[in-house]
């Protein structure tokens, strides 16, 4: 794993989010400066995981090593705390995906590299519970 992998593990695997300090804007991925007021310092803020589907495509045609894969589905989210999300929705049929459909994330197998046998984990989402 590469150091900006090890950087990255807080947001990606914890849902961690910073939340400015000067005007509560909750930003993801953390960032180093607050778009909205300048800010500079930062708390963590865990994210719920969840929120609803802001729009999404069904994709038929992979990049290489998700061939095996198709169709899958890629949204962005807009999460219950404001922010946005990009991923697959996974264990939903796809014609039951609507624009405003409640999900939450799951953590879940990304993929494998096969020449280092590295298997890469991460955030997908799955409808929620009615």
């Amino acid at each position: 794993m590469t150091a900006r992998n090890w950087r990255e593990i807080p947001q990606r695997y914890r849902l961690e989010a910073g939340k400015c300090k000067k005007c509560s804007e909750v930003l993801y991925p953390p960032r180093v400066v607050c778009p909205r007021c300048g800010g500079r310092t930062f708390e963590s803020f865990r994210l719920s995981g969840e929120g609803e589907v802001l729009t999404y495509s069904i994709v038929h045609v992979a990049p290489r090593g998700f061939e095996d894969d198709v169709p899958f589905v890629v949204a962005i989210v807009g999460m219950k705390e404001g922010v946005q999300m990009t991923g697959q929705i996974v264990d939903c049929d796809h014609g039951k995906l609507a624009i405003g459909m409640k999900v939450r994330t799951e953590f879940r197998r990304i993929q494998e590299d096969g020449e280092a046998g590295m298997i890469f984990y991460g955030h997908k989402f799955v409808p929620a519970a009615a």
